[in-house]
């Protein structure tokens, strides 16, 4: 565990003849690869009609495709992270792009929905590994403030994904068709593979690995699965991600039916949903070390529980209509990119010596929330902007909720 808020000096056990990566440059790698999820899932949104179309298949039949994308990220996110603390960061992570590469590939020629779905698994089993293993290396590289901030970074980059995603998506299939969005997707793996072949470093040196051997592996997750403040902290980040989450999965039924937006028109719900996400990214950027996390956290929270109540208030008063009924999700995504950073990290901090394995649970708890979210409450959500409104409200209360437990169980403990 590091001791200063300073960077630590990029270890290179494996291959000194490789540079070390600066701040900004890895917080841009991690970022690239983070991406792969959100690309994943939002560019393909516009085009569910053309996949149903070309696929002869239902529209359940293709929302299920993402419920097996989810389904599959989830399963795997778990083992990532335990993977990266036996076998170093850096392997991991290439063994996983070129996995996603060919459930990309595979997804682009598929020539039936359930062909689609045996594509969508293999890309959901491979592209959480990025975000898993990235917050693995910042922790090993970066302590407190300096990780806060390093992760705040990450995540205004990253934010830059879910907006230009669905805004690309629906072009290419207005101009082409959906095979084009995954291998444009499939170009920018090819990309990301050569720079991280050539430039990414192993954080973590061979000395400092965790054996990978099934009593190891049960004691590691017994000991964090067994932990009520893990639980009650992870919760956090995974019901605040939820309350965003749901309006990002009904936006193939919702855009066109209740705010009859077309395939190249979904940008009006995400441009104001990222910018939330840079702009509290950047104020969490700038208030780190200067606050502490339990204050940032309430931070947050303010804009979270204001943004989903005028939410649900517009829309009982109000019919649907532009911008009133996306503009409160700036506020939302806004305290959500606040409150984050400080939540995800003092989950890692509780279980120090094996931060890819914790770091892979906090994952799975947000992935397989997100997964029940598209498959359950989305579907039933879907066709109504005051139910959808409704339903952020309940999650984001249930993530404050967790966070007010969390604290009075560590005054507990601490006593």
């Amino acid at each position: 565990m590091l001791p200063t808020d300073e960077p630590s000096k990029i270890p290179e056990p494996e291959a000194p003849h490789r540079k070390p990566l600066g701040p900004g440059a890895l917080a841009a790698v991690l970022a690239s690869l983070s991406m792969l999820g959100p690309f994943s899932i939002d560019a393909y949104l516009p085009a569910f009609p053309n996949i149903q179309a070309t696929l002869h298949a239902t529209p359940l039949e293709v929302q299920q495709s993402l419920t097996a994308y989810m389904l599959a990220f989830a399963g795997m996110v778990l083992w990532h992270g335990a993977l990266s603390d036996a076998f170093g960061r850096r392997n991991v992570i290439l063994v996983s792009l070129v996995a996603f590469l060919l459930g990309t590939v595979g997804c682009a020629a598929a020539h039936s929905v359930h062909y689609l779905w045996f594509f969508r698994v293999l890309q959901g089993v491979s592209a959480g590994a990025g975000v898993v293993v990235g917050r693995a290396i910042i922790r090993d590289l970066y302590a407190d403030a300096a990780a806060a901030r390093l992760l705040s970074m990450v995540t205004m980059i990253f934010s830059i994904a879910p907006a230009i995603a669905p805004v690309l998506g629906g072009f290419i299939v207005k101009y082409s068709d959906w095979r084009t969005i995954f291998l444009a997707l499939a170009g920018y793996t090819v990309v990301l593979f050569i720079f991280c072949y050539r430039r990414l470093p192993d954080t973590l040196p061979r000395d400092k690995r965790q054996p990978f051997n099934p009593r190891y592996l049960w004691r590691n997750y017994s000991q964090i699965l067994s932990s009520p403040l893990f639980h009650l902290k992870t919760g956090v980040v995974a019901f605040n991600f939820a309350g965003l989450f749901l309006y990002i999965t009904a936006a193939p039924v919702a855009l066109p039916t209740q705010l009859h937006l077309g395939p190249d028109q979904f940008a009006w719900l995400f441009v104001p949903a990222v910018g939330g996400i840079f702009l509290g990214a950047l104020a969490a950027n700038r208030i780190a070390g200067k606050i502490t996390f339990a204050r940032q956290i309430g931070i947050g929270y303010i804009f979270l529980l204001a943004a989903a109540g005028t939410n649900v208030l517009l829309h009982a008063l109000l019919p649907p209509a532009l911008p009133w009924s996306v503009l409160p999700l700036f506020f939302y995504t806004f305290g959500m990119s606040v409150a984050a950073p400080g939540a995800t990290l003092l989950a890692l901090d509780l279980f120090p010596h094996i931060r890819g394995t914790v770091a892979s649970v906090q994952s799975f708890a947000t992935t397989l929330l997100g997964a029940l979210v598209a498959g359950v409450l989305a579907p039933l959500a879907s066709h109504s902007l005051l139910w959808l409104a409704c339903g952020q409200l309940v999650l984001a209360m249930t993530g404050l909720a967790l966070w007010l437990t969390a604290r009075v169980l560590r005054r507990k403990i601490r006593a």
